[in-house]
């Protein structure tokens, strides 16, 4: 069986119902992924359980810090056996090579990837705070950053992956959020793809929540969307 592209997003409040979601699928149909709510909330014991129930985690935090506080907590992140984890690319350069630099130092070596823009984001956005030419220029800007610093790959909308895999090829990892099935509710995300579009157009991996989650049965809302990936 192929590695699951899907990475399910435990966005819980708290970790009993996320364990409870966790029970009912397996480490063959998704990897999972614990987000600043469910960290805050539960702490590093619920993703050392995770990982020792045989599931790849994807730490996302965002670091995004001085570069020795963010090296410091990537240190901490790959002793928790995490499977990928992420930094912020808007911290800079020397940031990225600091985060890298630590989990090349440690025993387990995570994927690190550098969060380029949220897909919450669009032009109108940009522009309010400062960065001009849009989404797709500023996406393309920083993803070379972190390639140049050495990191796995990036997270990106679904709207910017046909464009990142052309220009850094295809041992470039790209993760993305903002994956909704057709005629599903888009929430707050503004650039988004459906499962089959994102992974034509050559994404990794797709971060997907509430679509399965919040689904009336989210077993078979997962296993609708890895039969989509499966025919893509």
């Amino acid at each position: 069986m192929a590695e699951p592209r899907v990475i399910v997003a435990l966005d819980f409040a708290e970790a009993g119902t996320a364990q409870a979601f966790v029970k009912r699928v397996t480490p063959a149909q998704c990897r999972l992924k614990v987000g600043l709510e469910l960290f805050t909330a539960a702490g590093p014991g619920l993703v050392e359980h995770l990982v020792s129930r045989g599931f790849d985690v994807f730490l996302d935090l965002k670091y995004h810090d001085i570069p020795t506080t963010v090296a410091r907590a990537c240190t901490q992140a790959a002793g928790l056996g995490v499977w990928m984890l992420n930094v912020h690319t808007l911290g800079g350069k020397k940031m990225l090579l600091a985060a890298r630099e630590a989990v090349e130092r440690s025993k387990h070596r995570p994927l690190l990837v550098g969060v380029t823009l949220l897909t919450s984001h669009g032009d109108d956005d940009l522009t309010e705070i400062g960065l001009e030419r849009g989404t797709e220029h500023q996406v393309e800007r920083l993803a070379g950053i972190v390639r140049d610093a050495g990191l796995n790959g990036v997270v990106c909308s679904p709207a910017e992956v046909s464009l990142l895999r052309r220009r850094f090829g295809k041992e470039f990892i790209l993760v993305t959020p903002g994956v909704r099935q057709a005629g599903d509710n888009v929430d707050d995300q503004r650039r988004t793809r459906t499962p089959a579009e994102a992974v034509a157009d050559g994404s990794d991996y797709l971060v997907i929540g509430r679509p399965i989650t919040r689904a009336p049965d989210p077993v078979s809302a997962l296993a609708a969307i890895n039969r989509d990936i499966q025919a893509a």
